[in-house]
């Protein structure tokens, strides 16, 4: 059912005040740094540092129209991409290495972030995708507040590892219009074995800030914020919660605690069901991860998030090439002149 779209909320914070008292105190918690669950105390205005290895400024890989991503957030014109650099997370299966844990791109003074929003509106694009935003929310929510005057009137896209502070994101209400969250992990052990979320406690053996119980609150917050994904006359998404969630061999993601706990959340949670796991970066040295999903891996998934009625959302149509990784973009990241061509991964509601 379509609705009336609504202007972003963000305009209203912009008015009131309220915008620049949210910068303030996100920008003072970088100080001793407690943005993501993480919590690494640094002092990031002293220099890049840190588990995310990150300063003040935010570090931009590419800004441009994206085709890839689900389809009420693509349209005709694309999503307005911004492809941070660095990460909370060192996933050993992660496709876009090069930028989340090579640091491949550029320190971004908050003024040029800022232009990039406005351009990516002028070309026509249907939001702005903020993908890996969580360590650089700060100078994110800085450039919006330089934007807005200059005209910015398209939803905020908050596309994100899953791995954020409840606390950060109540600090973000209102801002963020859309969130993308994945949910990547049913259990704290995985999260700190494949993508090393969270520390380990040697005294105890525990896992402190792990994954799970991170993702769990931190979505819990997001649905609290802007609910079910709410979509207008024009087919695109302009408000709600829509939950990510990839399809790992040998089912180290714990695919039916995840989904049980967005059920939990909400029985009308809308998830997006991935398909386009392969072994790339260290995952072929690690036997467990080191191929790629099987057909019956994904349709028992489909068939899980069935059975629980989560039917909001989107499954991906398998290729012939399913399970290779050929059918998915990986860009090149060194390319100043890449271009994202539209994926090949379909997507059914």
């Amino acid at each position: 059912m379509t609705e009336m779209i609504e202007q972003p909320r963000y305009l209203e914070l912009f008015e009131s005040g309220e915008l620049a008292r949210r910068r303030q105190a996100l920008y003072a918690k970088l100080s001793s740094c407690n943005t993501c669950p993480r919590a690494c105390g640094v002092d990031r205005f002293a220099r890049p540092n840190g588990f995310c290895r990150s300063g003040e400024q935010p570090r931009v890989a590419q800004a441009k129209p994206h085709f890839g991503e689900e389809p009420c957030l693509i349209g005709t014109q694309g999503s307005g991409t911004v492809f941070f650099s660095n990460c909370t997370g060192r996933c050993a299966f992660c496709q876009n290495y090069e930028i989340s844990q090579q640091g491949v791109g550029e320190d971004w003074p908050v003024e040029r972030l800022a232009d990039a929003y406005l351009d990516l509106q002028a070309r026509g694009c249907h939001n702005i995708n903020l993908v890996t935003p969580t360590h650089y929310v700060a100078g994110i929510v800085h450039a919006l507040e330089l934007a807005i005057p200059r005209g910015l009137r398209i939803p905020f896209v908050y596309n994100t590892n899953g791995y954020d502070s409840a606390e950060t994101l109540k600090l973000l209400d209102g801002i963020v219009d859309i969130y993308l969250p994945d949910f990547k992990y049913g259990d704290d052990k995985n999260g700190l074995r494949y993508s090393a979320f969270g520390k380990l406690d040697p005294s105890t053996g525990k896992i402190r800030a792990g994954y799970f119980e991170s993702a769990r609150r931190a979505i819990g917050e997001m649905y609290r914020q802007v609910g079910n994904i709410k979509i207008g006359e024009d087919g695109l998404a302009y408000r709600g919660v829509l939950v990510r969630h990839l399809i790992m061999p040998n089912n180290v993601g714990g695919t039916r605690r995840v989904l049980e706990e967005l059920a939990a959340i909400s029985p009308f949670m809308s998830v997006s069901l991935m398909a386009q796991y392969y072994p790339t970066n260290k995952a072929a040295r690690i036997p467990e991860i080191s191929r790629g999903i099987s057909r019956a891996e994904y349709e028992d998934a489909v068939a899980c998030m069935g059975k629980l009625g989560l039917d909001a959302g989107y499954v991906q149509e398998l290729s012939p090439a399913f399970g290779s990784g050929e059918d998915f973009c990986v860009p090149d990241w060194r390319d100043p002149k890449w271009a994202t061509p539209a994926a090949s991964a379909q997507y059914t509601v």
